[in-house]
């Protein structure tokens, strides 16, 4: 998996004027540069709805053709180049920002934020695309990093629960149980009975 270092570039600096163009969503300055957010990995209109990014993480951009040599992809929202976002590679946006914060707090609005879409229309893509809800990709993600944790360290089961993202130990023991058909003490003990 590429990191999202991928995006660093030598883009335009952003002056003052665009950074009000962006958070105020001025369309008078679309068509005038284009803007990519180096935590998602995409780029907007100034117009573009969608949540304001933070100054620091922002690269302008002249024309949507310097932002896709850069590796970054076309809103869904605002489509600044003009033609629909496959779905296919939205949805890649998403898993792609869950296989770098699965242990942060993830909700469907959260990844609707993130990947400048709405969260009825995120869900159903998701599921059509991965055959999972988002919950459940996320919970896989979490347990098979529980997994690693519970093999590897001696961290406590609710230090790993934390580590991963489910602060709250009973639930943490519950999803695990239900991905895995064992609880994570159990998990642990039968790898070391295969030591």
């Amino acid at each position: 998996m590429e990191s999202h270092d991928r995006y660093q570039t030598d883009s335009v600096p952003i002056n003052e004027i665009q950074w009000n163009a962006i958070i105020h969503n001025d369309s008078n300055f679309d068509g005038k540069f284009y803007y990519g957010v180096k935590t998602t990995g995409i780029f907007c209109r100034p117009s573009c709805k969608s949540k304001a990014p933070n100054y620091e993480n922002v690269f302008i951009f002249n024309n949507p053709e310097e932002a896709l040599a850069r590796h970054f992809r076309p809103c869904k929202r605002c489509k600044p180049t003009g033609e629909r976002v496959p779905d296919q590679e939205w949805i890649s946006v998403v898993t792609d920002y869950i296989e770098h914060h699965f242990a942060e707090t993830l909700t469907l609005d959260i990844l609707a934020n993130v990947s400048h879409g709405s969260p009825y229309h995120l869900h159903r893509v998701f599921k059509r695309i991965t055959g999972q809800t988002p919950v459940e990709y996320i919970q896989e993600k979490r347990v098979a990093k529980a997994r690693t944790l519970l093999k590897s360290t001696g961290f406590t089961i609710t230090d790993i629960g934390r580590q991963v993202g489910i602060a709250n130990p009973a639930y943490f023991i519950t999803v695990f149980r239900k991905h895995t058909g064992c609880t994570p003490a159990n998990y642990r003990e039968q790898g070391r009975d295969e030591s």
